[in-house]
């Protein structure tokens, strides 16, 4: 299944990469069902579809333990909403709250870091209770997930500032920050159900 997955993620990243240097080349219908760049297309449905999975393994894990039951349902009600989030663009409408500039431009990512920092302090524990190779493969899958996902809006922000969100400067940061969220998002999948698996 890994396999597959990962084959799955190439393809969709592939020809979104593939439509933003052929932009002026291919017919606008096809850029915007690939272009990762776009919402409510092929790769939003790919990311969805990977958190939603992997919300609901989350769940099937939580409905099974013994123990730290409250942090997997946690963790469950976590990727669903990021699912949510994913294909309902929630978060694009929280902008301009602050009125930040620079690669703070997209101001959404400091609210999003207090989260992030509020719920590293309270699953630490919970982390430190997984077996090493589960810790180590969901500490991985949330450093890339995270560093798409959040990382990436900073060098996002500086340039839509400069040179808004139109050109192929800002088709490919997006590019990369949309691939770093699918391939995160498919190790924690992988992970949870290894884990599943394992303990079963």
């Amino acid at each position: 299944m890994t396999r597959w997955i990962l084959a799955a993620i190439a393809v969709v990243s592939g020809a979104g990469l593939a439509v933003e240097l052929l932009h002026d080349r291919i017919p606008e219908q096809i850029l915007l069902h690939l272009s990762l760049s776009y919402e409510g297309n092929v790769p939003t449905w790919l990311s969805s579809s990977l958190l939603l999975g992997c919300a609901i393994a989350a769940g099937l894990v939580a409905s099974e333990a013994t123990a730290w039951r409250r942090h997997w349902w946690g963790m469950a009600i976590a990727f669903g909403w990021v699912s949510l989030d994913e294909a309902a663009e929630i978060h694009e409408h929280l902008g301009g709250l602050v009125g930040t500039h620079g690669i703070l431009y997209f101001d959404w990512v400091i609210p999003a870091a207090a989260v992030l920092v509020a719920l590293t302090a309270l699953y630490l524990p919970f982390m430190r209770a997984l077996p090493r190779v589960t810790r180590n493969r969901l500490l991985l899958a949330a450093v890339i997930y995270i560093g798409g996902a959040v990382g990436m809006e900073l060098p996002l922000g500086w340039w839509t500032e400069r040179h808004g969100n139109e050109g192929l400067g800002y088709a490919l940061i997006d590019w990369v920050e949309e691939t770093l969220e699918m391939i995160g998002a498919a190790i924690a999948l992988v992970s949870l159900l290894a884990y599943r698996r394992e303990r079963r």
